[in-house]
């Protein structure tokens, strides 16, 4: 099986690399940027193509690794093509195979193929794809051979329904994405104590990774700490009270999840007060 890409960008690249590297033979590259396509091409020893048919002809699978508000339009380009036998794949979070429309009456198979991954680089990020959870969904007929391939190359997978599709890249948005906006809003607080920006982004850093270290380690619910977990209600009101009125929506927002964990991990505790704490701010 040959694999060939139309868009070449982070996604494109890191996939490119990433096949090549372990000796699964690629085609090449397409993209409306030719010079983005050239790059791609020379950078994992594959070929240049300037033409979407020309690719789809050369490919026995096929990679849509555009935006994801591209990705309809260029499969109403492909589906004109003969693509009878061949797998057809995007690899967006939060959109389905169902995008693929009409690809079972041209003979061909849909998968969405999502590293539960940040790609933030064109040239890096390969190195990292090796330790990325693979979810997959998309056609019965060579689901099985999709998620072998990936398994072979040392992943773990996860076949997904279509419907899990948007809660599913909710929840990743949840864990990666919006961890940045965490560290922003502790950076930002920190600043307003005086920290500079740099001393406040260290502080992030270290509280932070030691809390991924300790759910890594403990598991969720051990790892639990601070004044929520202990049902410190005064410390909690007095926080309450110096936040903005955004930082406090946030704030109360995640002591309401952090309350399920806790009650989780001290059963005995009564949390009611600081239910009713938070429930009337």
């Amino acid at each position: 099986m040959n694999v060939g890409f139309i868009g070449a960008g982070k996604v494109g690249n890191t996939f490119g690399k990433y096949f090549e590297q372990n000796n699964i033979e690629l085609t090449g590259y397409f993209d409306t940027d030719i010079n983005a396509a050239q790059e791609a091409a020379d950078f994992t020893r594959s070929g240049l193509f300037t033409s979407v048919s020309e690719l789809v002809k050369s490919s026995d699978m096929i990679f849509i690794t555009t935006t994801d508000n591209s990705i309809e339009k260029v499969w109403n380009i492909v589906k004109q093509l003969s693509i009878k036998g061949k797998i057809i794949c995007h690899c967006s979070g939060a959109l389905s195979s169902d995008i693929f429309t009409g690809i079972d009456k041209k003979g061909g198979f849909g998968y969405s193929i999502h590293p539960l991954f940040s790609c933030s680089s064109k040239t890096a990020s390969y190195k990292e794809l090796y330790n990325a959870l693979i979810t997959i969904e998309g056609s019965r007929e060579h689901l099985q051979e999709v998620e072998e391939l990936f398994r072979g190359l040392g992943n773990d997978t996860r076949i997904i329904d279509s419907t899990q599709k948007i809660k599913y890249h909710a929840a990743a948005v949840f864990a990666s994405n919006q961890v940045i906006a965490l560290a922003g809003q502790g950076t930002d607080i920190l600043e307003q104590c005086g920290f500079s920006r740099n001393e406040a982004i260290k502080s992030v850093l270290f509280l932070m990774g030691h809390a991924i270290e300790n759910i890594e380690k403990q598991g969720l619910v051990e790892a639990l700490t601070g004044p929520v977990e202990r049902n410190d209600v005064m410390t909690v009101r007095k926080h309450l009270q110096i936040l903005s009125e955004e930082e406090k929506e946030i704030y109360i927002s995640l002591s309401k999840k952090l309350i399920d964990i806790a009650k989780e991990k001290n059963p005995e505790n009564n949390y009611v007060e600081l239910e009713n704490l938070l429930e009337h701010n």
